[in-house]
């Protein structure tokens, strides 16, 4: 282990899809555009914004699981540059996806589909040693031994996601990109598998980014939390400041959504309701994406896109009007 302190570094990330739009002409959907960010040894980055903004294209991207329009990725100080650099870089990387249901083999019973990212890099010297892993990445996850032998579609939505943490666990990786976990799951099981996830991190040692768009969710699991708008990223900070002190407007219209338990601070919250819909992110503002719906937006949103800068001590932001409000 290196003694760099950022274990990923994202610089300029871009990842634009082509997109025909009639017979011979083609257009770039901009799905991700310029995004910066590092995630520290052990931390948990969360990723919020609205369904369609970006998240889980800069998960897979950030993985190669689609390979990067533009930008850099870098693990552990060394940039992920040659095909060898990314056979390493998959060795210590995983991804927990959204759907327990689709990205489960069933034809695989549990054993063979923890046991596959073994059987792939060769991690055993035997059956047994194969056995013996993966009863283990069961325990881990909460799993019986004697679900082994059964089928994906034999389980709850819950068990399943839990059979699919074990699988990406079976290769050790020190970063995991969790892309939206426990959205498909009951309010009841989601609380069980985030704080799954937060025991997992403390034993092994594990970093990840956390893509949700439920906010409490990642208040509860986040060291930092990243907001991104139509491919942007536009406020960062530690999760408790941006919750406390929301710089951008979008992020400020977020947070007055999250429901609060207390009734008298409920009906004290203003509530904030953007006008207007989402832009298609093929035909996306000019400047500034989310000008057309911000209530501060000037000339000069529409020219240019603010930069994503230091606004105090560790939160950074995206904005040409912060001075106008507080």
């Amino acid at each position: 282990m290196s003694g760099n302190e950022n274990l990923v570094e994202v610089k300029h990330l871009k990842e634009y899809f082509s997109i025909n739009t009639g017979l011979f002409t083609s257009k770039p959907l901009k799905a991700v555009d310029d995004v910066s960010f590092s995630i520290r040894r052990g931390e948990t980055l969360g990723l919020v914004g609205e369904s369609g903004c970006g998240k889980t294209t800069v998960g897979r991207t950030l993985l190669h699981l689609y390979k990067p329009t533009d930008g850099e990725v870098w693990f552990d100080g060394k940039k992920i540059a040659t095909k060898q650099d990314l056979v390493e870089y998959r060795k210590k990387t995983a991804m927990v996806f959204q759907d327990p249901y689709s990205s489960l083999n069933p034809r695989m019973t549990v054993a063979d589909i923890i046991g596959e990212p073994l059987d792939v890099h060769k991690l055993y010297s035997n059956k047994k040693e194969r056995e013996e892993k993966i009863l283990d990445l069961m325990a881990r996850v909460g799993l019986n031994s004697e679900h082994a032998n059964r089928y994906a579609h034999e389980f709850s939505g819950g068990q399943r996601q839990r059979i699919g943490i074990a699988r990406s666990l079976a290769m050790g990786p020190e970063f995991v990109v969790c892309d939206e976990p426990v959205s498909a799951l009951d309010v009841s099981i989601q609380a069980q598998v985030i704080n799954m996830f937060d025991e997992l991190q403390e034993e092994m040692g594990l970093t990840y980014l956390f893509i949700a768009h439920d906010l409490l969710v990642v208040r509860h699991i986040s060291d930092r939390i990243a907001v991104m708008y139509l491919g942007k990223m536009v406020e960062m900070a530690d999760a408790n400041e941006i919750y406390s002190h929301p710089l951008h407007p979008y992020t400020k219209c977020l947070m007055s959504a999250v429901p609060v338990p207390d009734p008298k601070v409920a009906r004290a919250n203003q509530r904030i309701v953007l006008s207007g819909d989402i832009p298609s992110p093929l035909n996306a503002p000019s400047g500034c994406p989310f000008r057309t719906r911000c209530p501060y937006a000037t000339e000069a949103c529409a020219e240019s896109m603010p930069e994503f800068k230091e606004a105090s001590s560790g939160h950074f932001v995206a904005c040409h009007n912060l001075d106008k409000f507080d």
